[in-house]
């Protein structure tokens, strides 16, 4: 045990462990770094852009509840031997009484969220819009992120109103990016 001994006086003239710190940060140093701090946080807010996410987050619901009730649509079309619901301001009723939906879906339309104005003959019904002819049938509303217009837009942004539309022609749910409401019997939707 002896030979294990540790001199303290050995340890401090060896390894520098006198107990105090010889330098701290200085006021400029702090000041600097703080500064980068600062600068890396506006950074990282510009590049989130919470508004954008906010926005991405309703368009992605809107993408959902139009994909929904276009399936609700077709269902009924297929159970009504080949006739879409008529085009009124209650064709989600309608739905929701052969129980091809369970609950009227709700576009959310608050704040700066964008509502679906519908031009007739298409009828809206909370914030969504219908049409249909005898053969095909559209269900569609409008998408309010900048990254929805971009892609409906094939790479550059929209520069008119996007819509996020299901189509019976199409088969599908996809973006629309134009000057007028998407009609029956439209097709070329971007996915």
């Amino acid at each position: 045990m002896s030979n294990m001994k540790i001199n303290k006086n050995m340890l401090i003239e060896r390894f520098g462990l006198n107990g105090r710190s010889e330098k701290g940060f200085t006021l400029i140093e702090l000041l600097i770094v703080i500064a980068i701090l600062g600068i890396l946080t506006t950074a990282v807010l510009i590049s989130i852009n919470p508004l954008e996410q906010f926005a991405r987050g309703r368009d992605a619901g809107r993408k959902n509840t139009v994909n929904q009730l276009g399936h609700a649509i077709q269902a009924y079309y297929t159970a009504q031997n080949a006739t879409y619901p008529v085009v009124d301001a209650t064709w989600m009723d309608t739905l929701q009484t052969t129980q091809d939906i369970k609950t009227v879906p709700d576009n959310g339309v608050s704040g700066s969220n964008p509502s679906t104005p519908c031009t007739a003959p298409a009828q809206s019904q909370n914030n969504i819009c219908y049409n249909a002819n005898a053969t095909d049938a559209v269900i569609y509303a409008v998408q309010g992120s900048i990254s929805e217009q971009v892609k409906a837009g094939g790479g550059t942004q929209c520069a008119d109103t996007t819509y996020v539309v299901w189509s019976s022609a199409a088969g599908k749910t996809g973006l629309y990016c134009s000057t007028t409401d998407p009609a029956p019997g439209i097709e070329n939707l971007v996915y």
